[in-house]
């Protein structure tokens, strides 16, 4: 399956990408500087979206505080601005699109249950987020399939990844900082797609948002590095235009602990309060 990569001629079009969880804090400023930074200097423009999936966490008062943040830091972003949770029916499509290429199965396994699988195992294969995910309804057999779902059992939808991988064949991607990359999605096992109560993943969303949006250069933190790998297979099986990368370093505090939204100290909102002018805001990030 072919894809097309962005014109190197064409501008730059960066994204930044906050969940509504939360408070921005300096570490979110760094990320959405260097996107913008990344378009202008490629003539291009950024593009602001809000990753809201995720209902139980997300909330209305974070969301207008990210649009209040940004435009005090003196960031600027064309409209309309996508929210993801608009945009549920997309996810769905590209769901029924894995599934009519057989790359879909339902997991019945609670959380708990695939703990418990694992920990029988002895060892199990390690990926970036923890224990692969042992393949216990990967099997299963169409009328226990069924069965379970009569019976109201709930279920996730799981990328059969080796299978992926198989169809799609070689992949590859370039990252402004390391270069060109060969893509190696079983690093993460068969991942979950979509819940119930999630219709879609984080995955497979900022993937197909990416296209749609005509992102051309994804920039974001360092540990999302590895997550590359699996969103450059999603891109293969969909058709989806493949955009360049630059995973930056990750801001960090005194100590040497990652900036997180816990560090409220250190929240946009909480210097700007204390007196902080948005230039010194963005000194504190490294921009002048």
């Amino acid at each position: 399956m072919s894809t097309s990569g962005p014109d190197a001629s064409a501008p730059f079009v960066t994204r930044f990408a906050p969940s509504p969880t939360g408070l921005l804090h300096v570490g979110h400023a760094y990320a959405a500087l260097f996107a913008e930074r990344a378009a202008r200097a490629g003539g291009g423009h950024l593009i602001l979206r809000i990753e809201d999936i995720d209902a139980g966490r997300c909330r209305p008062q974070f969301e207008e505080a990210i649009y209040q943040d940004l435009a005090w830091l003196g960031l600027a972003w064309e409209e309309p601005v996508r929210r993801q949770s608009d945009h549920m029916d997309d996810y769905a499509g590209a769901l029924a699109r894995l599934d009519g290429l057989g790359l879909l199965y339902p997991c019945f396994c609670t959380r708990r249950e695939v703990a418990a699988e694992i920990a029988r195992a002895g060892h199990a294969p390690h990926g970036p987020d923890g224990p692969l995910y042992p393949g216990t309804c990967r099997g299963l057999s169409p009328e226990t399939r069924a069965t379970k779902k009569a019976a109201g059992t709930p279920s996730a939808l799981r990328l059969d990844t080796k299978r992926a991988a198989e169809v799609a064949g070689p992949l590859e991607w370039h990252d402004g900082a390391a270069g060109t990359a060969a893509a190696e999605p079983n690093l993460f096992g068969d991942v979950v797609l979509a819940r119930k109560d999630t219709p879609t993943s984080y995955h497979l969303a900022v993937t197909l948002d990416d296209h749609l949006q005509g992102i051309t250069l994804v920039t974001r933190g360092e540990d999302l590095f590895a997550a590359t790998h699996l969103h450059r297979l999603l891109q293969a099986l969909l058709g989806l235009d493949v955009p360049l990368y630059h995973h930056h370093p990750m801001l960090a505090d005194e100590a040497g602990r990652r900036l997180a939204k816990r560090h409220r100290s250190l929240t946009i909102q909480a210097l700007r309060d204390a007196g902080k002018s948005p230039a010194e805001v963005r000194q504190m990030a490294g921009f002048e």
